[in-house]
């Protein structure tokens, strides 16, 4: 493939579908009559993320050769993210992925990926690996380690980047794409050798590495080879421990909760628009529970993700109220 002449910002790997959701909060999926159509998957959305805060950004991924796949592409381009590796899978139609919605705190998800999902078909031969190893951040996920060929895919990539830049590994544990926790762990092992930057909640920790205590998890991904650990804890907010020793514990900002999906692909938006920004890790992590409130606070998660005055404005809301 044709070398990129300016490195992205940020190139991410991973999950793209349509997420389909309710226009009624609280009403079970079996009642709701009306959905709203959104570009979904973990990668895409922080690429979406990063873009709505001056970022460049790209995607590798696939979707199916039909309708849906020709809306994602749509959809990229409307927000400003670069769609060159996004290629279509004849055999596999565009994943599907529903959601219910009762705040605060339950917000099930139904994911339609059978037989396959196409961004499980990224292969090791179609990647541009120029352009990789020259993004100022690459991002991968969890699931794009699930299934072949996508797993070998992800870890040639991780391995031709050497750690070129800031490489984060979004833990990322769907287990409804896994038939045994066990035979993630291997995976997210090498993965996690390859990276600088290792995030996730407290269950994506425990399965990359056997521990649960929020300061255990950060000394194991540390100890696995990564240089910055972000522990996200839910209400208790998030840990974030640096090799160098730094350590902050920043509590979440408080919104009233509309649908808490997509808060964490808004969080990591923002935590690659901090690193390339230079900032402490407190300021970041800050910075990033502001983006990921503000998407808790709205219905949808491509479309909801702020700019960067939006969050800027929650932040100074939120040391007035302290």
């Amino acid at each position: 493939m044709a070398e990129s002449a300016q490195p992205f910002d940020v190139i991410t790997m991973g999950r793209i579908g349509v997420d389909l959701y309710p226009l009624q909060s609280g009403v079970p999926l079996a009642r709701v009559e009306t959905f709203g159509k959104f570009l979904g998957g973990s990668a895409s959305n922080v690429a979406v993320a990063a873009a709505r805060l001056g970022r460049s950004t790209a995607v590798i991924t696939r979707t199916g050769d039909d309708p849906f796949g020709s809306y994602l592409h749509e959809a990229l381009k409307e927000f400003g993210v670069d769609d060159r590796w996004v290629t279509p899978v004849a055999e596999y139609p565009t994943p599907v992925t529903f959601c219910e919605i009762f705040p605060p705190d339950d917000f099930p998800l139904y994911f339609y990926r059978q037989p396959k999902a196409p961004d499980l078909e990224i292969r090791t031969d179609e990647l541009d690996y120029f352009a990789i190893r020259q993004a100022r951040v690459f991002w991968i996920t969890g699931t794009g380690l699930s299934e072949e060929p996508s797993r070998s895919a992800t870890l040639a990539a991780l391995k031709a980047r050497d750690k070129a830049g800031i490489t984060v590994f979004d833990l990322d544990w769907r287990p409804m794409f896994w038939k045994d926790p066990e035979e993630a762990r291997p995976y997210y092992a090498e993965a996690l050798r390859h990276a600088t930057v290792a995030v996730g909640n407290l269950d994506e920790c425990e399965i990359a590495t056997g521990v649960r205590e929020p300061r255990a998890c950060a000394q194991a991904l540390l100890d696995a080879g990564v240089e910055l650990a972000v522990v996200k804890q839910g209400p208790k907010g998030v840990l974030a421990v640096h090799r160098d020793g730094t350590t902050a514990e920043v509590p979440p900002v408080p919104v009233e909760v509309l649908n808490g999906l997509g808060a964490g692909d808004a969080f990591g938006g923002s935590l690659c628009h901090g690193l390339l920004s230079g900032w402490d890790v407190e300021r970041t992590m800050r910075y990033a529970n502001a983006a990921g409130a503000l998407v808790a606070s709205r219905l949808a998660c491509s479309t909801a993700m702020p700019t960067e005055s939006e969050v800027e404005d929650l932040l100074v809301g939120a040391r007035v109220s302290d």
